[in-house]
C-alpha cells in the first residue's frame, strides 16, 4: 500500500464541495408523494396497535388468534382466549404465520407452464374447454384434490359441485394424517368417530408412541390441560411413556422406556391383558415387561382418571385396542363425529388418483392447496403421473413442486388476507377475516372453486356469510359482528356422542423386520414441509436436538457405535429400491435398532430460504403407501462425506453441575423442600440494592415443570422484537441472535435420559456483571430494575457479552436486519412485518431481552392518560406460552403473584452463587417416579 499523502488545496476544496452537496441531498425531501387520508377510517389512530380476532389453520384444523396490526400492517400474532384450541396462547406455527404473509417468494400472479406469466381471464378461457367436456359427461374426468376440509363453507361448495357433477371425484391428501387412528375407531365402534382425550381429568396416563404435548393442531389444548392439572400436587398423577426416541411428552414423563415400534405394540397388548383381554403377547425385554406391568397396575388403580394414548405409527388394530383399554378404565375421553367429514361423502385417496391417471381418464385435475407432489408417498411417483392429465391446475401460496408439475398455477391468498371459516378439533367453528387486502393477485379457495362450476368468481365474504345466514337468525348482522368480535361461533362444538361398547379387535401378527427401522415424524419446526420457506422456523432450534437449518437421522450412541458412525457422517439410507442421503446425529433416548427422521426438508421449489443446497434430507423419499410412518429393513451405507450438524446447544457433560443449574424435585420430597433465594445473602463488593426509584420492580418467574420446550416463546420474542435471522453460515460460527433460548438439561444417562427444559432470557440482574465493564455506559440499570441496552451508545466492545455468565447477549456482527440481511429477508415486503415500537439494530450493536419494555411503556402511557394505576403487563413470551409457564409482574405491587411465586418451595435462581441477584427466577421441575421402576430415578 503506498504511503498516505495529504491532499492538495484544490483536492481539499473539491472534497469539501462534494460533502456539502451530499449533505444537502441527504436532508432534502423524499421524492415519493405522501397522500393523507381524505376520509380517515374510524377508530384508526396512527401508531396504535389494533387487534382483530381471526383464525389460522394447521393441517386444516383451526386455531383462533388475535392478529395485531399497526397502521394497517399485521405485525404480530397472539392467541384468542375464547378459542378452545388456542386458549389465549400460540405455537411456533401460529407465531411464524406473520412472516409467511410477507414472504417475498409468494406466488404473485397466474402462471402457465410454457408461456409464464398469465392472467385470471386467460386461465378461465383455458379452463372452459376441459370444463365443457366434463360437464357433458356429468363430471366424469374431473378430479379435485384438497387437503383436510374443516371449513363449513368450503364443504358446502364441494358438496354443491359434486351434486352438479356427480361423476366428478374428490380426493383428500394430508401429509400428516390420522389414518391409523381413524381406521382404529371404525374397528372399535363400527363407524367413524374422533376421540378427544381430556388430560385435565386424567391423572395416570400411558403414551405408547404418542406425543400429545408435541407439535400439532391440538398441542396448546392438550399441553394446557396437562400443565394445569399438575399444578395441584394432589392431582399430579404419573405419566408413563414408551417411545422410539425422545419427544416433548417423553421429557415430561415420570417413567419412560425407549422401545422399538414392535415392542410398543407388545406393551399395549400386555396392558390389555392385565385388564382381561386374553390376547397372545409377543416376547418383551425384561425392562419393557416390568414397565408394562407397572403402568398397567397404576392405570387399573386409578379407573375413571386413567388414560392410554396410541401413536400414529401404530397399526389401526392397536388403536382399536386402545379404545377397548380406555373403555375398561372408564377413561376421560370425549367422543364426537369427525368434524372434517362432508355428510354422505367419502373422499378418495391419492392412490385412487394415481390409478385414474394411469388409465388416462383424468380430463381436468384441480389441486387446490397443499403440495402433494412433495408430500405424497414416493412409490406413487405423482409428478410423473400428473403429466398424463389432459389439463391440470394447482392453487397454492408458492410455486412449489406441485406447481412445477401442473399446466397452470394460481396464486392463493394468505389466511390473513381472506375470508373463510374453519373448525377446531372439537368441531368449534371460528371465522377467518382479512386484516389487509391481498398483497398480490391472489384469490381464496372459496373464490376459485366456483370457476369449476362455470360460475364467475364470487367474493369469499359473500360465500361465508351465505353459509351462516340461517344460523344468524333475524338479527343476522348483530350475530355476525358478535362472531367476528369473539372469533368463534358460539355453541358450534360437535356434540359428544355415546360410542357404545368398543369391540376387542383381532390383532395381526407383527414380525421383527431385519435391518434398521426408521420412524418418520412431523418436524417440530417445519411440520410437513409447508413452512420450509419460513426463516424464523428454519432457525428455530428443534426442542430436543437443538438442530437448525436441516434434519438428521437420529441414532442412539450404541447403534452409532455398532455401525461405526459419528455425528455428521453422511449415510445412504436405502429401502425398497429407494434411497436418500442424510447426515447422522447421535441423541439420547433413542431405542436400539431404530432411527428417527423428521419430514419437510430437502425441498426443491420451496423458495430462497427453504430450497435444497444442503438444507436437510427429503424423508418423503422413503415413504410408501403401505407404511407412511415406519420404514423397515433400512440399509445404511456410510459415504465419504460429512456435514456439520448446526446446533444452538451442544451436548456437554458436566459432572454434578446439572443438579445445580436445573433443580428437580421428586413429588414425595416436595413437602420438605424450601425456596431458594437469589443470592442476596452472599457477600458483595457492590453497593446494596436500594430499591426501584420509579416505584416498580419488574420480575419474571418461569415454571420449568410446566415448560414443554415447544419454542413458542422463542418465535414470539423474535416476532415482537424484530430479532433478525442470521442464516446457517453464521449459526455455524455460533452467532445465533435469539433473545430467548430454551436449554435442555439431562440428569440421566444416554440410554435413560431424565431431562427438562429451562427457558433463559436476560436475567435482569440487580448486580449485573455486564454494566460495570461497558466503557460507554450502554448497559445500564433503570429505576424499575430493568437492565437496559442503549443502542446508540454501544460501540461493540462486547465486554458485556464476555462478562455475562448467562450468555444471553447477542452481537450484530453484520447488519442482519440493517443492510446485510440473509437471503431475501431484506425485501420491502419483509420490512412491513417489523414492530414500529422496537428499534431495528445496526451492525456492531449488542442486543438482548428487554422484558418487552415497549409493552411496559405502552401500559404506562395508557395509565397516565386514563389517570389510573398501571395494570398488568404481558410480555410476548408470556402471552405465547401454551402452559402459562412464564409469569411476569411487578414485585413492588402489593398482592402481585410474582412475589408469591418467589416464596414457593420450588423457587430457585440460576447460578445464585454468583450473587448477580437476577430478577428472572425459576420454579423447579417436579417428577413422580414409580417406586417399582427404580432405574428411572437418577
Amino acid at each position: 500500500m503506498p504511503p498516505l499523502t495529504p491532499p492538495s488545496r484544490r483536492e481539499a476544496l473539491r472534497l469539501l464541495g462534494a460533502g456539502i452537496t451530499l449533505a444537502a441531498g441527504g436532508c432534502s425531501k423524499p421524492v415519493e408523494e405522501i397522500v393523507p387520508y381524505v376520509r380517515a377510517p374510524e377508530q384508526l389512530l396512527p401508531g396504535v396497535p389494533v387487534r382483530y380476532a381471526t383464525t389460522l389453520s394447521l393441517s386444516g384444523w383451526a386455531r383462533g388468534v388475535h392478529a395485531i396490526a399497526v397502521d394497517g400492517r399485521p405485525i404480530k400474532i397472539e392467541g384468542n382466549p375464547l378459542h378452545p384450541s388456542s386458549l389465549g396462547a400460540t405455537d411456533v406455527f401460529a407465531e411464524a404465520a406473520i412472516l409467511d404473509l410477507y414472504d417475498p417468494d409468494r406466488s404473485r400472479t397466474v402462471t402457465e407452464r410454457v408461456n409464464g406469466i398469465a392472467s385470471w381471464d386467460m386461465f378461465e378461457r383455458a379452463l372452459s374447454g376441459p370444463l365443457s367436456t366434463v360437464r357433458g359427461e356429468r363430471g366424469r374426468g374431473l378430479h379435485l384434490v384438497t387437503g383436510r376440509v374443516t371449513s363449513p363453507t368450503l364443504a358446502r361448495q364441494i358438496d354443491a359441485l359434486l351434486q352438479a357433477l356427480p361423476e366428478a371425484v374428490w380426493h383428500v391428501h394430508e401429509a400428516i394424517d390420522e389414518a391409523n387412528a381413524e381406521r382404529g375407531a371404525e374397528l372399535a365402534f363400527g363407524r367413524p368417530l374422533r376421540a378427544l382425550p381430556r388430560l385435565d381429568r386424567a391423572e395416570t396416563i400411558l403414551c405408547v408412541g404418542a406425543d400429545p404435548l408435541g407439535a400439532g393442531p391440538d398441542q396448546i389444548r392438550l399441553a394446557r390441560a396437562f400443565a394445569e392439572r399438575r399444578r395441584d400436587p394432589a392431582r399430579f398423577g404419573r405419566l408413563y411413556v414408551a417411545e422410539s426416541a425422545l419427544t416433548l411428552t417423553g421429557v415430561k414423563a415420570d417413567a419412560r422406556r425407549a422401545v422399538t415400534p414392535l415392542e410398543q405394540a407388545a406393551i399395549l397388548t400386555s396392558v390389555a391383558n392385565a385388564l382381561g383381554a386374553g390376547l397372545a403377547v409377543p416376547d418383551l425385554p425384561e425392562a419393557a415387561r416390568r414397565f408394562a406391568q407397572a403402568a398397567a397396575a397404576d392405570l387399573a388403580a386409578h379407573q375413571g382418571r386413567a388414560l392410554v394414548l396410541a401413536g400414529p405409527a401404530l397399526p389401526p388394530e392397536w388403536h382399536g385396542l386402545t379404545h377397548w383399554i380406555n373403555a375398561r378404565l372408564r377413561a376421560p375421553v370425549d367422543v364426537i363425529a369427525p368434524p372434517d367429514r362432508i355428510e354422505g361423502r367419502i373422499p378418495a385417496t391419492l392412490a385412487d388418483l394415481a390409478q385414474a391417471l394411469d388409465r388416462g381418464s383424468v380430463t381436468c385435475l384441480a389441486i387446490l392447496g397443499g403440495d402433494p407432489v412433495a408430500t405424497a408417498p414416493a412409490d406413487l411417483d405423482l409428478a410423473r403421473r400428473i403429466a398424463r392429465a389432459r389439463f391440470s391446475v394447482h392453487a397454492g401460496l408458492h410455486g412449489d413442486e406441485t406447481a412445477g408439475a401442473t399446466h397452470w398455477h394460481l396464486p392463493l391468498t394468505h389466511e390473513l388476507e381472506s375470508w373463510s371459516d374453519l373448525r377446531a378439533t372439537d368441531g368449534t367453528v371460528s371465522l377467518v377475516q382479512p386484516l389487509l387486502r391481498p398483497l398480490y393477485d391472489g384469490r381464496s379457495l372459496h373464490e376459485i372453486l366456483p370457476l369449476f362450476t362455470g360460475r364467475s368468481a364470487t367474493s369469499g365474504y359473500a360465500l361465508v356469510r351465505e353459509t351462516w345466514r340461517e344460523r344468524g337468525g333475524a338479527d343476522f348482522e348483530g350475530w355476525w359482528r358478535r362472531c367476528l368480535h369473539d372469533g368463534v361461533v358460539a355453541d358450534s362444538a360437535a356434540p359428544i356422542v355415546d360410542p357404545g361398547e368398543p369391540r376387542l379387535p383381532a390383532l395381526p401378527e407383527i414380525r421383527q423386520a431385519g435391518g434398521l427401522t426408521v420412524e418418520l415424524r412431523p418436524d417440530p419446526c417445519l411440520w410437513d414441509g409447508r413452512f420450509a420457506n419460513n426463516a424464523w422456523l428454519q432457525e428455530c432450534p428443534k426442542p430436543i436436538s437443538k438442530q437448525v437449518w436441516g434434519n438428521a437421522l437420529a441414532l442412539s450412541r450404541a447403534e452409532a457405535r455398532r455401525r461405526g458412525l459419528e455425528a455428521g457422517d453422511v449415510v445412504r439410507a436405502s429401502a425398497g429400491g429407494r434411497s436418500i442421503e442424510v447426515p447422522v446425529i447421535v441423541e439420547s433416548g433413542v431405542a436400539e435398532g431404530v432411527g428417527v427422521l423428521t419430514l419437510g426438508y430437502g425441498r426443491e421449489r420451496a423458495g430462497a430460504i427453504g430450497n435444497g443446497n444442503g438444507i436437510g434430507a427429503n424423508a418423503y423419499g422413503l415413504v410408501t403407501q403401505a407404511s407412511p410412518w415406519l420404514v423397515t429393513s433400512v440399509d445404511l451405507a456410510k459415504s465419504d462425506r460429512t456435514e456439520t450438524i448446526l446446533r444452538t446447544q451442544n451436548y456437554v457433560e458436566i459432572e454434578g453441575e446439572t443438579k445445580k443449574l436445573f433443580r428437580q424435585i421428586d413429588l414425595a420430597a416436595l413437602a420438605s423442600a424450601e425456596p431458594k433465594g437469589i443470592g442476596a445473602d452472599q457477600p458483595s463488593l457492590l453497593d446494596p440494592w436500594k430499591g426501584d426509584a420509579d416505584g416498580h420492580a419488574w420480575a419474571m418467574v418461569i415454571d420449568t415443570d410446566a415448560c414443554i420446550g415447544c419454542n413458542a416463546c422463542v418465535v414470539a420474542c423474535q416476532s415482537e422484537n424484530n430479532v433478525p435471522v442470521v442464516g446457517p453460515e453464521e449459526i455455524a460460527r455460533g452467532r445465533m441472535m435469539h433473545w430467548l433460548r430454551v436449554d435442555i438439561y439431562d440428569e440421566g444417562s444416554p440410554e435413560a435420559p431424565r431431562a427438562g427444559f429451562q427457558p433463559v432470557p436476560c436475567m435482569h440482574c440487580e448486580h449485573a456483571p455486564c454494566e460495570p465493564v461497558c466503557p460507554v455506559a450502554a448497559s445500564v440499570h433503570d429505576g424499575e430494575g430493568l437492565n437496559l441496552q442503549v443502542y446508540n451508545r454501544c460501540v461493540g466492545t462486547r465486554f458485556c457479552e464476555a462478562n455475562c455468565p448467562y450468555k444471553v447477549r447477542r452481537f450484530n456482527f453484520f447488519g442482519y436486519a440493517d443492510g446485510q440481511p440473509y437471503a431475501n429477508l431484506g425485501a420491502e415486503s419483509v420490512k412491513a412485518q417489523r414492530n414500529p415500537n422496537v428499534t431495528v439494530r445496526a451492525r456492531g450493536v449488542m442486543e438482548k431481552c428487554t422484558y418487552c419494555i415497549q409493552r411496559i411503556a405502552t401500559e404506562r402511557q395508557a395509565a397516565e392518560r386514563d389517570g389510573r394505576e398501571m395494570g398488568p403487563v404481558v410480555t410476548a413470551c408470556q402471552s405465547a406460552c401454551p402452559t402459562r409457564a412464564i409469569r411476569f409482574g411487578d414485585l413492588a405491587k402489593p398482592g402481585n403473584a410474582i412475589a408469591e411465586l418467589r416464596k414457593d418451595s420450588r423457587h430457585y435462581a440460576l447460578m445464585e452463587e454468583l450473587n448477580t441477584r437476577p430478577r428472572t427466577t425459576y420454579l423447579a421441575n417436579l417428577r413422580s417416579p414409580n417406586p417399582d421402576l427404580k432405574e428411572d430415578r437418577a
